[in-house]
């Protein structure tokens, strides 16, 4: 009997061992589901955010692409206005004195369009470019056409005006296309003239 009572004790022990054993196991499997689970919050949270911040800046372009539509999305018939522009400004600087009294209700009324159609540019954001003689060339706002020499001026200045330039809100519609001068500086001029 006291063999039968070792070999109890020593059964209980390893089964005892043996739970054990599968205890710590479970425990082991238990935390490597609970990292894994963990890693898979971690990730879907990752995606959560990045989802967010997508629709995020998908929102904010969208708004700024509708802001531009509506500053900006008549700038091609803008510039297809300019034209009727340039042709009503010649007419009314063609007009002569003669003219001036025999014609005198049809000029009032390319006058009168010609106010409505600066109006209309206005109240939608087209501003005109007016450079004046004498001014310095800017290539944000003008378009070069020809270069000359012109005594009493310095190289850049305007010379000449051809066509006015317009700007949509901030943006460059068409430039202003002038002259410019090409006559050097009178120092460099004095240094050539002296070499």
């Amino acid at each position: 009997m006291a063999e039968a009572k070792k070999e109890t004790e020593v059964s209980e022990a390893t089964g005892q061992e043996g739970q054990e054993e599968q205890a710590e196991s479970r425990n082991l499997d238990a935390e490597a589901e609970l990292a894994a689970v963990r890693q898979e919050l971690d990730d879907l949270r990752d995606r959560f955010m990045r989802a967010l911040a997508d629709v995020e800046n998908t929102r904010k372009r969208g708004e700024r692409d509708r802001r531009e539509a509506e500053q900006y999305g008549g700038s091609k018939l803008a510039r297809d206005m300019l034209p009727i522009y340039d042709n009503l400004k010649r007419a009314l600087e063609a007009v002569s004195k003669e003219q001036e009294q025999t014609s005198k209700a049809l000029i009032e009324g390319v006058e009168l369009t010609m106010r409505e159609l600066i109006n209309v540019f206005e109240k939608h954001g087209i501003h005109r470019i007016s450079p004046q003689i004498g001014d310095p060339f800017d290539p944000q706002v003008h378009q070069a056409m020809f270069e000359a020499a012109v005594p009493d001026t310095k190289a850049g200045d305007i010379i000449q005006v051809m066509t006015e330039g317009f700007m949509l809100h901030d943006r460059l519609l068409r430039p202003a296309q002038v002259g410019v001068s090409s006559t050097p500086a009178a120092k460099e001029t004095e240094a050539h003239t002296a070499g």
